[in-house]
C-alpha cells in the first residue's frame, strides 16, 4: 500500500517556526480534506491546536491547488486529476514548552504529532512516512523518539538520526512525540526490553542513579501485569527546567517536564522529596503504558480527535494508575513504609482540603473533566473534586477490602490484571459499567455495590476503618493551632486570595477571589505574615479586614473560625498484630528502601 508521506523541518528556530509537508498520493476525487486533531490523548481539554498554523498552501503537478478551509480545523483541497499526488505545505508556531504541544528554539525542538501533523479524512488507516529533517544549523542535534524507523526505505533514519521513520497509520504517527537537540542520553533494561532515558536541558542528574531507581520501578509494574511488556522499547523524555512539573503517556513513551533540582544527583544521600516527585511521576506515565494507553473506556475506542470523548471512568484511568504510581516505589523497594504513608497522607490531605468534593463526585468529575476539571478557575475548589486524587483514595479503599474480605488472597492487583486480560489485551474498550463487573466477578457483589456508591456518591471514604486492619492508625487534625480566614492564598508577597473556601469566614464576611488584604485589626499583612498575625487570635474572634477589591478599599468584619481537620498523618500501630502485620506486607511488600531503611511493614 503506498504511503502518506510527510517531512518536517525545523525551519526558522528563532522564530520558533516548524515546517511540515503531507503528501497524499491518491486524494480523493471529490476534494480531499485534512484537519488536525482539536485535542491530545490523556489531556482532557479542546485546545485548537490548529490555530497555531501561521501559513498553509497545497499543490499538485508543481501548480498550485486552492484550498478552502470548512472550520476552525479542517481544509478541502480543490479537485486534482486522477493519480496525481496532492502535497500540503504548511507551517507551525511552536512556543509551548509543556508535554501537551510543540516548541522550538535555537537549543531544541520537540512536537506530538497532533500539533504538527494534519489528518487525511478518509486514509487514516493508510501507513505513513515522516522524514524528520534537521535544521540548517545545529548539525550535532540527534532525534529521540519511539516511532519506528523506516528501516528498509531509501533515507531510513539510523538510530537516534535523522530520516525517515514509519507507522501503520495516523493513530500511531501521533502517539509518538519527538525530541530534537542536544541530549543526555541512557538506557537500561527492564523486563527483556530496553528502555531509554533522554534529558534535554541544562543538569547534573546522575542517570546512574536513575537508570537503576526506573528500572525497579518498570520491571514491578510489568511483573504486575505479566511480562512481556506491550512495547518492543520504551523511551522516557525529559525536558528539565528551572521550575516545571508534567507528564504525558504514550504507547511507547512518555513526555515530562521536571525542575532539575528533582533529579538525582553524583553523591546525593537519601531520597530527597522532590526526587520522589520525579520517580512518582515516571511511575505514572509508566503505568498509564497499560492503563489507559491500551486499557481504555469505550468511549475512546476509537478516540475522535474533533471533539470531547467523554467517559465517566477517569477516576478508575487517572486515579487507580495514581493510586499505583507511590505503590510501585514501595513495592519495588524505592522508598520505605514511613515514606509510602507520608505521599499517601498527602493524597488523603488534598481531598481533605476540597469543599468540592462535597458537591461533585468522581464519576461527575470525569464526564466534565473537559470543562470544569481543565478549566479551572478561581471557585473551583468549591465546585470539583478531582478524579485523580479521590480515585486513587477509592482505589485504595477497594484495594484495601479485596484484601480484607479474602484474607489477602484477592487485591486490586487482580483487578487490573483481569482488566488487563479482558480489554487490554483484546484491543477492546471498557463499557461504562465493566470495572464494576469485574470487582464483582473478583470480590463479591456487595463489593461492587460499594464501589458504584463510592464514584457516584459524595461522601468521604471511610479510610480509618479500612486501614485499621493492617494496623495503619488515620489522623486527620489542623494544620496549625491558629484559627482561619478560610481563604487559599495566591503566591507572591501580597495577600491575594486565590479561592474564599465555602461557608468560610471569608467568603461570608463578603470577601472574594483576588482581594488583597492589607491589614488586620489595622496592622499591615502580607503573604508571609498573615498567619503570624492569626496565632494570637482565636477560633470566635471577630476581626477587622482591610483589602483592597481592584482599585476600591473596603473594610470587612470577619469572624474567625477554628481551622478544619483536613490535614492526614498515617502511621504504622505497632501493637496492631501479627495478623495485621500479615495484611500489611501483603500490600506493601517487605523490602528494603533505596537509601538502606528498612520497610517495617
Amino acid at each position: 500500500m503506498t504511503s502518506i508521506r510527510y517531512t518536517i523541518r525545523p525551519a526558522r528556530p528563532a522564530a520558533h517556526l516548524f515546517a511540515v509537508t503531507c503528501t497524499v498520493p491518491a486524494p480523493s476525487q471529490d476534494g480531499q480534506r485534512f484537519s488536525l486533531p482539536t485535542w491530545i490523548p490523556g489531556s482532557y481539554m479542546i485546545r485548537e491546536f490548529a490555530r497555531h498554523i501561521v501559513r498553509i498552501e497545497a499543490q499538485a503537478g508543481g501548480k498550485p491547488v486552492a484550498l478552502a478551509k470548512l472550520d476552525k480545523q479542517t481544509w478541502q483541497a480543490a479537485k486534482v486529476g486522477a493519480g496525481v499526488a496532492l502535497t500540503l505545505s504548511y507551517e507551525v508556531y511552536a512556543w509551548d514548552l509543556s508535554v501537551r504541544a510543540a516548541h522550538l528554539d535555537q537549543t531544541h525542538g520537540f512536537f506530538n504529532g497532533t500539533s504538527v501533523f494534519l489528518a487525511v479524512e478518509g486514509q487514516l488507516d493508510v501507513p505513513c512516512l515522516v522524514d524528520i529533517q534537521p535544521p540548517e544549523a545545529a548539525q550535532d542535534w540527534r532525534v529521540a523518539t519511539a516511532l519506528p524507523r523506516a528501516e528498509r526505505e531509501p533515507g531510513a533514519a539510523r538510530p537516534y538520526g535523522f530520516g525517515l521513520y514509519r507507522s501503520a497509520n495516523y493513530d500511531e504517527l501521533i502517539d509518538h512525540p519527538v525530541e530534537m537537540g542536544t541530549f543526555t542520553l541512557d538506557t537500561f533494561e527492564a523486563g527483556g526490553v530496553r528502555h531509554d532515558i533522554v534529558l534535554t536541558g541544562r543538569h547534573d542528574c546522575d542517570t546512574t542513579r536513575l537508570k537503576a531507581d526506573l528500572a525497579r520501578v518498570c520491571q514491578w509494574q510489568i511483573d504486575l501485569f505479566g511480562a512481556p511488556p506491550p512495547m518492543a522499547h520504551y523511551l522516557f523524555l525529559t525536558q528539565v527546567v528551572g521550575e516545571g512539573y508534567g507528564g504525558l503517556e504514550h504507547r511507547a513513551s512518555t513526555a515530562l517536564i521536571a525542575n532539575r533540582d528533582d533529579l538525582p544527583y553524583s553523591g546525593m544521600q537519601g531520597l530527597p522529596d522532590a526526587y520522589k516527585t520525579y520517580l512518582g511521576l515516571c511511575s505514572h506515565e509508566y503505568f498509564h503504558s497499560w492503563n489507559v494507553k491500551r486499557i481504555k473506556p469505550a468511549a475512546f475506542v476509537p478516540y475522535d480527535l474533533s471533539r470531547e470523548n467523554n467517559t465517566r471512568l477517569l477516576w478508575a484511568f487517572e486515579g487507580f494508575t495514581s493510586y499505583y504510581d507511590d505503590l510501585a516505589l514501595v513495592r519495588a523497594g524505592i522508598i520505605g513504609l514511613d515514606d509510602y504513608l507520608e505521599l499517601l497522607a498527602k493524597t488523603a490531605t488534598a481531598v481533605l482540603k476540597t469543599p468540592g468534593r462535597h458537591y461533585q463526585s468522581v464519576a461527575e468529575s470525569s464526564f466534565d473533566a473537559w470543562t470544569r476539571y481543565y478549566r479551572q478557575d478561581e471557585n473551583s475548589p468549591n465546585a470539583i473534586v478531582s478524579y485523580y486524587t479521590k480515585g486513587a483514595l477509592i482505589a485504595l479503599a477497594l484495594d484495601l477490602q479485596l484484601r480484607t474480605h479474602s484474607g489477602g488472597k484477592r487485591s486490586l492487583d487482580d483487578v487490573m490484571r483481569a482488566l488487563w486480560q479482558q480489554y487490554g489485551q483484546r484491543g477492546i474498550g471498557v463499557a461504562e459499567d465493566g470495572i464494576f463487573a469485574v470487582v464483582a466477578e473478583l470480590g463479591d457483589a456487595r463489593l461492587a455495590k460499594w464501589l458504584r456508591q463510592a464514584v457516584d456518591g459524595t461522601g468521604d471514604l471511610p479510610l480509618a476503618k479500612l486501614l485499621k486492619p493492617f494496623g495503619v492508625h488515620w489522623l486527620a487534625e489542623a494544620a496549625g493551632a491558629a484559627p482561619t480566614l478560610g481563604v487559599k492564598l495566591a503566591a507572591g508577597k501580597e495577600a491575594r486570595i486565590a479561592t474564599a473556601f465555602e461557608d468560610g469566614p471569608a467568603q461570608r464576611a463578603g470577601l472574594s477571589a483576588e482581594d488583597v488584604l492589607i491589614a488586620l485589626n489595622g496592622l499591615r499583612v502580607e503573604g508571609d505574615t498573615l498567619t503570624k498575625q492569626l496565632t494570637r487570635r482565636r477560633a470566635g474572634e471577630r476581626v477587622e479586614i482591610h483589602a483592597f477589591r481592584r482599585d476600591e478599599l473596603m473594610r470587612f468584619e470577619v469572624e474567625l473560625a477554628s481551622a478544619p481537620a483536613d490535614t492526614v498523618k498515617l502511621s504504622v500501630d505497632a501493637a496492631a498484630g501479627k495478623d495485621a502485620a500479615k495484611l500489611r506486607r501483603g500490600w506493601l511488600g517487605a523490602g528494603k528502601a533505596k537509601d538502606g531503611l528498612k520497610a517495617t511493614c
